[in-house]
């Protein structure tokens, strides 16, 4: 059985979980298996049937409110076994990050992390993802009985496959001491759309000269429907918060559209906004390193650029 690893917050489950969901249910229809998910908090299990899920195992146990990877994993591990799992897959977020080395040592289990598609049967069990920074893609062949695989943001669509869902109630063996961390408090980043699950992210750096000029990165974003971005620059001189710093040392993302505006492209950056599917760079200097990153460049003074720019696309949506 394919089994994937879902999260929910406050019922509602993430996009890059349903991606997931989707992930699962194809490779579990290409390889004439069954699928199921683990939720350990509480989800709408009527969504998790509508992507073509058939067996829900639901953990409500106010223990998983708060995430541990120590404890997650060994929940997981346990739910995973017991209903004869062979391939897990997980969302390659900073949970998946932290789970799935785990669980692949719990399972002796072969691990590939952030695959870019579906994986390859006819000769074995290849995956796909991309390396050196998204400069290349490598194909990783697993071999060992039980597998798993964590799913890039954005490399699948969700996709919808309606079929009765099963909630079987689970339990675990996971106790207290099973719990390495100590919950303290939380705090919720504010705003529509979480960087880490957006397709479309508009981003921008020092070449705005100030915070007070992030207003058309804002009304671009809005425009759009996209999350706005910044380089570790602007984050560490605090014009914009840590949690939207993107790049090697920040949060890495593989959105749809990737809207760059007066950054040069350092190779640090690079490395975390690289694997975006389609790449747009604004910048005065033409010898910008990431305009050789870029599908579209616009050689232009953001400020001039960026209204021009705003005013089309508002005319463009109507």
């Amino acid at each position: 059985m394919v089994i994937v690893y879902i999260e929910a917050v406050n019922g509602q489950i993430k996009k890059s979980s349903l991606e997931v969901l989707t992930y699962g249910r194809k490779l579990a229809d290409k390889m004439n298996s069954t699928v199921g998910a683990i939720c350990l908090t509480a989800c709408d299990s009527s969504v998790v049937g509508e992507y073509g899920v058939a067996k829900l195992f639901q953990v409500t146990d106010s223990k998983f409110n708060h995430f541990d990877s120590k404890a997650f994993a060994k929940a997981i591990g346990e739910i995973f076994n017991a209903n004869g799992g062979s391939i897990l897959v997980l969302p390659f977020n900073q949970n998946g990050k932290a789970l799935a080395p785990r669980l692949s040592v719990r399972l002796q289990a072969g691990l590939v992390n952030g695959a870019n598609a579906l994986a390859e049967t006819s000769d074995g069990f290849v995956i796909s993802k991309n390396v050196f920074s998204g400069k290349a893609v490598a194909n990783y062949k697993i071999h060992t009985e039980k597998k798993i695989v964590s799913l890039a943001s954005n490399s699948i669509p969700a996709e919808k496959n309606p079929t009765n869902c099963e909630v079987i109630a689970s339990a675990t063996a996971v106790s207290d001491s099973d719990f390495s961390t100590k919950y303290i408090k939380s705090e919720l980043v504010s705003g529509d759309i979480p960087l880490s699950e957006a397709e479309l992210v508009v981003s921008a750096g020092r070449g705005l000269k100030g915070p007070e000029n992030w207003g058309m990165i804002e009304d671009c974003a809005k425009i759009l429907g996209a999350a706005t971005a910044c380089s570790r620059a602007v984050a560490d001189v605090h014009w914009r918060p840590h949690h939207e710093h993107v790049g090697q040392t920040g949060l890495a993302i593989s959105p749809n559209l990737y809207i760059a505006v007066g950054i040069s492209g350092a190779i640090q950056h690079l490395a975390g906004v690289s694997s975006s599917k389609t790449i747009v760079v604004i910048n005065t200097d033409p010898e910008a390193p990431f305009f050789k990153a870029a599908d579209y460049g616009i050689v232009g003074d953001a400020f001039e650029v960026m209204p021009k720019l705003n005013e089309a696309l508002r005319k463009l949506k109507g």
